[in-house]
């Protein structure tokens, strides 16, 4: 089986910053060929480093802007469906993307306010990979569950 991980956790250094945010154990995956990284972000035509960006509204018309108020919604919108394609083009049925990112959070988001306010919603492709019955979940998610596994063996 494969995973769809978002590239920054397999060590690609894509997020807004510029930099990667490694996790050993999903970085060991692609390498054996067990996943297939995505940036949306960058699939969506945002450049490396970028502005911070966050979902402001999700209800009444989606709309994404970065810190200094740049609307970035289409690109959001042109990278998540791109990441659905190459999720069903390898018939991936479970992705595990970076927390509270406004495109890969899964269950929790920032609020839009660029406070680090979190609210309960998923960012944009994560949402959209789970209405076309992809599983997502978090690095931190499966960092628990290993933890958890370790713990156990003890």
């Amino acid at each position: 089986m494969k995973y769809l991980i978002s590239a920054c956790l397999a060590g690609k250094k894509c997020n807004y910053k510029g930099e990667a945010n490694v996790v050993k154990k999903l970085k060991e995956l692609y390498l054996k060929g067990d996943a297939i990284l995505v940036c949306p972000e960058v699939l969506g035509g945002l450049k490396t480093p970028r502005e911070a960006a966050e979902v402001l509204t999700f209800q009444e018309k989606l709309t994404v802007k970065t810190i200094s108020g740049k609307d970035v919604t289409e690109a959001f919108i042109i990278g998540a469906g791109k990441a659905l394609k190459v999720a069903k083009e390898n018939k991936i049925t479970t992705a595990i993307l970076k927390a509270r990112s406004p495109s890969c959070g899964c269950s929790q988001i920032y609020d839009g306010t660029f406070s680090k306010k979190i609210v309960n919603r998923d960012g944009i492709t994560a949402a959209l990979l789970k209405l076309n019955g992809i599983k997502v979940i978090t690095e931190e998610e499966i960092m628990h569950k290993l933890k958890k596994l370790s713990d156990n063996e003890e």
